[in-house]
């Protein structure tokens, strides 16, 4: 119990730190994703906090994954560096009674991961939709900053005022260049104001004005004179429905239609997550042996080989499922069974090292044989 109540102090310990890091690392990374977006007008400014968290929730089964595994591997690789398991196995302990403190201190993040696979993470999903699908329905000028040049939702009209009102309906000093089928029309106006014809279409009536059209390079411009002109700005709006993808549907939604390709796909994904956490820290037990006088960076290069093409994997069978090239019946398994085999291979291989019919033993009785006889010959 003292071990056990020391080995879950230390693995609690070792998972804040790595955990703090990674999250710190994803968080860094998003912000620096979210604020480009939002200074290339993709985003609206005022979404950038609440589409940031959406996002670290999005990531966050990932991290715990990560979190788990390097946790156990970096406790138990210490345990060999500081020889602390030699004196375990000299008290006639075996590894595989690390298996219950570790599972344990795993059991929590387990069942977070689950949590966030079939809840969490398809609900910040279709909230982070619903806010970049709100920004883009808004018309055009509302998009505009003062003093910017702002390009259209449909990337054929720039527009650039010099002020726009409290209300956001009415610019001053407007500029509009539209480039439509290799033709170059460019408006200028004192004033603008947004108005809704009967079809609910949204147009920028600007005042007092002038309009260039013409070829770029060729000197047949037309200019016109206006009182009034309307440029439209976006069709009639229709009510938000979110992100219908498989990946913002909520875990019942997918169950109800797994007629769709695409919805099995993404359920053999947030089932593999939980699973994957827990095979990872089981295996983390046996892959952290290092030899005291060696290095440790050996079993680590392994350990995140061994993550990268597990996770590659998962995603090769998600995107198979989705292609419907393999069956969810028979994707979801096969790479869960090797890792368990994985598991059990390695832990039969540092539980039995010492029997006969270990192949570290039968290759060291072969290696003295042959030195034997190489002395007979002598």
């Amino acid at each position: 119990m003292i071990f056990q109540r020391a080995l879950r102090r230390e693995l609690v310990s070792t998972a804040g730190a790595v955990f703090t890091t990674l999250f710190t690392i994803t968080i860094t990374v998003m912000l620096i994703k979210i604020l480009g977006q939002a200074a290339g007008g993709k985003i609206g400014s005022q979404d950038v906090v609440a589409l940031i968290g959406f996002a670290a929730l999005r990531y966050l089964s990932i991290i715990l994954i990560l979190t788990g595994f390097i946790s156990v591997l970096a406790v138990v690789t210490r345990s060999y560096q500081d020889s602390e398991m030699v004196v375990w196995f000299a008290s006639g302990l075996s590894l595989a009674r690390w298996i219950r403190p570790v599972m344990t201190f795993g059991a929590p993040i387990v069942i977070l991961i689950t949590a966030l696979s079939f809840v969490v993470t398809p609900w910040s999903n279709r909230k982070s939709a619903e806010l970049r699908e709100r920004f883009e329905k808004q018309n055009d000028v509302s998009k505009v900053a003062p003093g910017k040049f702002q390009e259209s939702a449909s990337a054929e009209r720039v527009f650039f005022v010099e002020a726009v009102s409290g209300d956001a309906s009415k610019v001053r000093n407007v500029f509009v260049n539209t480039v439509k089928d290799g033709r170059a029309s460019v408006v200028v106006a004192r004033e603008g104001t947004i108005a809704l014809d009967e079809r609910g279409d949204k147009f920028l009536v600007m005042n007092q004005g002038r309009r260039y059209d013409g070829l770029p390079n060729q000197p047949d411009f037309r200019v016109m004179e206006f009182e009034r002109y309307g440029v439209l700005v976006a069709r009639q709006s229709q009510a938000l429905v979110g992100d219908n993808s498989a990946r913002a549907l909520s875990t019942p939604q997918l169950l109800a239609n797994m007629n769709d390709h695409f919805n099995r796909g993404e359920l053999l994904w947030r089932a593999s997550l939980p699973i994957m956490g827990l095979l990872l820290m089981l295996l983390a037990i046996p892959l952290s042996f290092v030899n005291p006088r060696g290095g440790r960076s050996a079993n680590l290069l392994i350990a995140l080989l061994l993550y990268v093409v597990y996770s590659n994997m998962v995603s090769v069978l998600q995107y198979a499922v989705q292609q419907q090239r393999m069956q969810l019946s028979v994707a979801w398994w096969p790479i869960h069974l090797v890792a368990i085999a994985m598991v059990a291979g390695l832990f039969s291989w540092r539980l039995f090292i010492n029997s006969p019919y270990h192949p570290a033993t039968i290759w060291g009785a072969m290696k003295r044989s042959r030195q034997v006889r190489k002395a007979g010959a002598k």
